[in-house]
C-alpha cells in the first residue's frame, strides 16, 4: 500500500477527494511530521518553519515523491534530493497570476507617488497635485527571468504600453542573451527581477549592475532577496544613484527593524506578500496535487517538475 505523509493543513481539501487504498499519515507539528515521514513514498510537508522542512526531508528515507506549494526551494538540502533520486514537484506558476498583478501595482504605485497620496488621505490633507507625474506608457522594461511568472508580467506591461525587453537563452523579438542585458541596462527605466535563486543569480545585481542604470530607473524584485547584492542596494538608494526600489523580498526576512531599508523614501516594502494576495493558492495546490497523485499512481510523469541540479 502506497504510504503519503501530509500536512493536516491541506487535510480539509483533500481527504474526501483522494483515491482509495492509500495509506495517508496526516501531521500538524513537526514532531508528528517525523513520524509521518518515516516509511512515507509521497510527501508533502509544507511548513511555515524552513529549517524543519529540511529536516523532515532528511528523515523520510523512503521518499520517492515530494510535493511543495512553494515555487522556490533553495532552503531545501539539494544533495538529498540528488543522492536519492527523489522527484520534485513544486508550485511553480501557482502565485503567478497575483504576482504579476504586484509588479504592475508596485510599479503604479511609484510612477504615480501613491503611497504620498495614501499619507495624506491619513493626515486629512487635500492635495491639489500628483506626487507622482510618470505615466508608464512609453517607458522601457527589463524582464529578467521568463519563467511561469515572467510570462505573465509581459503582457500586462505591454497592456500598458510598455515596451518590454526579455532575457532569455532562446533568441525572440526584443530578447536579450544572458550575455547582453549587462551592456544594455542604462536604456530601461524599470528593471524586474523575476529570476529563480540559484548560484547562477545570486548577487546577479550589484554595485556596477546598479551604477549602470539610469539615475530615475526603478528595480522591481520580486525573485528572491539574494539576487540582489543588498547594501550596494542600500548606497545606491540613499545616493539616489537610482530612482527607487519595489521590494517584495529582502535579506534576511523578516527584514529587522533597525535596517535601513525602511527609512528610504525610494524603498517600497511589500514584505514578500505578493503570492499572498489572492485565495486561490491552496485549491490550485490541491486541485494540482490530485490530479499529479493520479498520474504517479498510474506510472505517468508528474509536473512541473523541480532539479534539484538546476536549482529551479
Amino acid at each position: 500500500m502506497t504510504i503519503l505523509a501530509i500536512s493536516g493543513l491541506i487535510r480539509p481539501m483533500l481527504e474526501s477527494r483522494l483515491p482509495e487504498g492509500l495509506d495517508v499519515r496526516w501531521f500538524m507539528t513537526h514532531e508528528e511530521a517525523m513520524e509521518a515521514v518515516a516509511e512515507a513514498e509521497i510527501g508533502w510537508f509544507d511548513m511555515n518553519d524552513k529549517e524543519a522542512m529540511a529536516e523532515t526531508l532528511r528523515a523520510a528515507k523512503k521518499l520517492k515523491w515530494l510535493n511543495s506549494i512553494y515555487a522556490g526551494l533553495d532552503f531545501m538540502p539539494m544533495d538529498v534530493l540528488i543522492e536519492r533520486g527523489i522527484t520534485v514537484t513544486n508550485g511553480a506558476g501557482i502565485n503567478a497570476i497575483t504576482i504579476a498583478e504586484y509588479v504592475v501595482m508596485g510599479m503604479l504605485n511609484i510612477a504615480k507617488g501613491y503611497r504620498d497620496v495614501v499619507r495624506a488621505q491619513d493626515r486629512r490633507e487635500w492635495l491639489f497635485d500628483s506626487p507622482g507625474k510618470v505615466e508608464l506608457a512609453g517607458t522601457k522594461a527589463l524582464l529578467l527571468g521568463y519563467g511561469a511568472i515572467g510570462k505573465l508580467i509581459e503582457p500586462r506591461l505591454k497592456a500598458f504600453d510598455v515596451e518590454v525587453s526579455v532575457v532569455r537563452r532562446s533568441p525572440g523579438d526584443n530578447t536579450l542573451g544572458p550575455d547582453e542585458w549587462r551592456a544594455r541596462l542604462g536604456e530601461f527605466d524599470w528593471v524586474i527581477l523575476a529570476v529563480p535563486a540559484t548560484p547562477e543569480t545570486e548577487g546577479m545585481i550589484g554595485a556596477a549592475e546598479l551604477a549602470a542604470m539610469k539615475s530615475d530607473a526603478v528595480i522591481v524584485n520580486i525573485a528572491r532577496g539574494s539576487v540582489i547584492d543588498q547594501p550596494a542596494l542600500v548606497e545606491a538608494l540613499e545616493r539616489k544613484a537610482i530612482g527607487g526600489a519595489f521590494l517584495d523580498v529582502t535579506t534576511p526576512e523578516p527584514l529587522p527593524a533597525d535596517h535601513p531599508l525602511w527609512g528610504l523614501d525610494n524603498a517600497h516594502i511589500s514584505m514578500h506578500l505578493s503570492g499572498r494576495a489572492q485565495s486561490k493558492m491552496f485549491i490550485r495546490s490541491g486541485d494540482r496535487f490530485l490530479d499529479n497523485l493520479g498520474k504517479y499512481l498510474r506510472g505517468e510523469p508528474v509536473g512541473p517538475v523541480f532539479d534539484p541540479r538546476l536549482g529551479y
